[in-house]
């Protein structure tokens, strides 16, 4: 199963670096999970990129209807009691910042459920606290 950290779906919609590689892995496997705040910070990529100016308005309500239709096919996963425990023992664990915690925490979630879970990242310091934590960086 993949858990898609917000990191690894701006590229699905915006053109980066590493775009052809993750949407090779979304070809593979195009079943995801992503955490509660995925969209709030999808919008919050887009709007940054607008408000720099390499959006337009129009592009970016087109990218957040994009992003909404990719993670309608997608599980949510919810915050619930665990996964702010977890992202509380992250946070002393690591050097993570609160999204990036709580966005990790949801994916140790989902490995309590899955026999394993490929966490989808594309940041440095969030793809090293996953990767101790035992979750596989296909991304890497």
């Amino acid at each position: 199963m993949k858990f898609w950290d917000t990191s690894a779906v701006v590229p699905l919609l915006v053109t980066e670096a590493r775009t052809p590689a993750v949407f090779e892995r979304l070809r593979a496997d195009p079943v995801g999970t992503y955490s509660w705040l995925t969209p709030t910070e999808l919008t919050s990529a887009l709007a940054r990129r607008e408000r720099e100016g390499s959006l337009t308005p129009d592009l970016t309500a087109d990218l957040e209807r994009r992003a909404e239709r990719l993670l309608s096919s997608w599980a949510q996963i919810e915050l619930s009691d665990r996964v702010r425990k977890t992202a509380r023992r992250l946070l002393h664990a690591y050097p993570l910042r609160s999204a990036d915690a709580l966005q990790l925490a949801s994916a140790i979630a989902v490995s309590l459920e899955a026999d394993t879970v490929e966490f989808m990242t594309l940041d440095d310091r969030l793809s090293d606290a996953a990767w101790r934590e035992g979750l596989l960086l296909p991304l890497g």
